[in-house]
């Protein structure tokens, strides 16, 4: 969750600096750090070719607005203080800087009465600078971006009111009037499509915690058992507090609150059709949950007939770190052509630090079936040893898990108890519903890895694969063909080759601290003639000597050595041992 630590030097001086940031790692920006506008460097030319614009408001929505200024997108942006508007003087200056006598220019703001007011009065300032030097009338036209339906007031169309706040829409906003602008439109049509985008784009929030600011820290606090929607990009409260959802619950009602919003309801009543989705990262969800909100977010538009025919999916409109996402839908014309002229412009590039783009090509389908694996026929069969053995080794390894995990607890990740039992329970499981073909021990083998495979994962994962797959080709060398052939030595001289596979892939061997120290005594005393139980008693000696040894393989090795502690995975593999030969003496 947010926190109320921030890497600052002073916080008064972050916004300066931070664009300062911006500018020294993007060439083509430039910056008038007195007034905070960010402008691209050839501006001098671009104004003479185009409808320029820019956007402007608080700092700490970024990438938004200074990470959306160049060719393609924005001319130029002005910030404010962290979450407070610029003042009229900075909007000002900014529009006499960007201005184009020619083609005009095009301000777009956020709802926020600070912003509407500034921005406004510095339009207004501009215009009479103008006449009172004698001069035409500027073609300067500014959009007010209101796309939120989490927080409506009723009363709004009645009162005036305060309207809708501006939100992730903005983007999207910039982007259409950005891209025609960039090719040759009027200020005319730029604010055309700029007002169309307006207009039929609807945007709700949601957020698990509110977000620390810079220099004050949280406002307000949300409950482990709280999320927030409608939230604002400010820290604004939203339209209801609620308990914690699974996100394939939670994701499709926040596309159902969108459509059954009356802003939605008005705009496009009963609409089905095509639609611009926009998944917008709130500034401190993971790309990886990210990517899962995406997913249902695009399946429950297509559910409700909406079928979304471009999708952003990044890091556009930010509340600092706030701990959440917005989904916006940017609903297109039902007539084919404005609708493929707002697709073209959409998908035309823009040269931005904040905005990725997307290549569209045909899907023409995968004909390839070599990525396909080769057909395998596999007849399970029951074999009474093999099934006491590994019914043996699991129940064994649920016994330990507890011991296992606490070791890797203080010395690991912590995982590692719980990977070996959802392995072994993934192998119990298959030779219980007989899936296995244990009358074939070097295919049981090669099954089992690809069981261990799906079920584990993580380092310990492959390298039981690695081993078990290298066992499985040991025993086909062997020609081994049934049980009746195997014997305890022979199992030896198997695993030693086995683990000279395992060698070509890793760098461990015995000393190294790692569950090898445990496997190489084990498989040694089998090959050179010893009983399983003496075979298990050197597993468990060496297994033990690990508690002596410093660290050299694994995320042990960057945690100081805490007291005299095993290692996790070489316990662990002694646990699935002594299973498995207390089942076969």
């Amino acid at each position: 969750m947010s926190a109320g630590k921030h890497f600052v030097s002073d916080p008064k001086d972050l916004v300066r600096t931070s664009l300062s940031g911006l500018v020294a790692a993007n060439p083509h920006l430039a910056l008038d750090e007195k007034e905070k506008v960010t402008y691209v460097k050839d501006l001098a030319l671009l104004r003479t070719k185009q409808v320029t614009l820019f956007c402007g408001g608080g700092s700490g929505h970024e990438p938004a607005h200074a990470g959306f200024v160049g060719h393609g997108m924005l001319t130029a942006a002005v910030s404010g203080h962290v979450f407070a508007s610029p003042s009229s003087s900075q909007v000002l200056s900014c529009l006499r800087r960007v201005y184009s006598e020619e083609h005009g220019t095009l301000v777009v703001i956020k709802n926020y009465t600070g912003d509407v007011l500034n921005f406004g009065r510095a339009v207004e300032r501009f215009k009479s600078e103008s006449v009172n030097q004698g001069k035409p009338l500027p073609k300067v036209a500014m959009v007010v971006v209101d796309d939120d339906v989490g927080v409506v007031n009723p009363n709004d169309d009645a009162e005036g009111g305060v309207g809708r706040r501006g939100l992730a829409g903005t983007v999207l906003v910039n982007k259409f009037a950005g891209a025609r602008a960039a090719t040759g439109g009027s200020l005319d049509q730029v604010k055309a499509v700029a007002e169309y985008v307006i207009s039929n784009t609807f945007t709700i929030g949601c957020a698990l915690n509110a977000a620390s600011v810079p220099g004050q820290g949280l406002p307000r606090v949300l409950g482990d058992d709280e999320i927030e929607i409608g939230m604002g990009i400010h820290n604004e409260p939203g339209f209801e507090t609620k308990k914690p959802q699974p996100a394939d619950i939670l994701i499709p009602s926040l596309v159902d609150h969108i459509v059954s919003s009356a802003p939605f309801k008005k705009a496009h009543p009963g609409r089905t059709g095509r639609v611009i989705l926009m998944v917008n990262n709130l500034g401190a969800t993971s790309n990886l949950e990210l990517g899962l909100v995406t997913k249902l977010a695009v399946e429950a538009a297509r559910d409700r007939g909406l079928e979304p025919v471009r999708i952003y999916s990044g890091t556009f409109m930010t509340g600092l770190a706030m701990p959440g996402v917005s989904i916006s839908l940017l609903v297109l014309p039902e007539d084919d052509t404005p609708r493929n002229d707002l697709l073209a412009l959409a998908d035309k590039s823009a040269h931005c630090p904040g905005w990725v783009n997307q290549t569209w090509i045909e899907d023409a389908g995968c004909t390839d079936e070599s990525a396909l694996a080769p057909a395998v026929q596999v007849k399970p069969a029951s074999n009474e040893v093999w099934e006491r053995a590994i019914v043996t080794a699991y129940r064994n390894v649920v016994a330990d898990e507890p011991q296992v995990t606490l070791l890797d607890q203080l010395m690991g990740d912590g995982d590692c108890g719980q990977v070996l039992l959802s392995g072994a329970t993934a192998i119990n499981d298959a030779a219980q519903s007989t899936q296995l073909p244990l009358n074939d021990p070097a295919a049981a083998l090669a099954r089992i890895s690809s069981i261990v495979e799906d079920a584990m994962g993580g380092t310990s994962g492959i390298i039981y694969c690695l081993f078990l797959d290298g066992l499985a080709q040991q025993l086909r060398s062997l020609n081994v063909a049934d049980n009746s052939s195997l014997t305890t030595q022979l199992w030896g001289q198997a695993m030693l080759g086995a683990l000279d596979t395992l060698y070509q892939y890793t760098t461990a061997r015995p000393g190294h601290r790692t569950l090898i120290d445990a496997l190489e005594p084990f498989a040694s005393s089998l090959a050179s003639g010893g009983s399983l139980q003496q075979a298990l008693d050197a597993a468990d000696k060496g297994a033990a000597a690990t508690a002596h040894m410093q660290p050299k393989r694994g995320r042990a090795v960057y945690v100081q050595q805490k007291g005299e502690l095993a290692d996790a995975g070489a316990a662990g593999l002694v646990s699935v041992l002594k299973g498995i030969v207390s089942a076969l003496q």
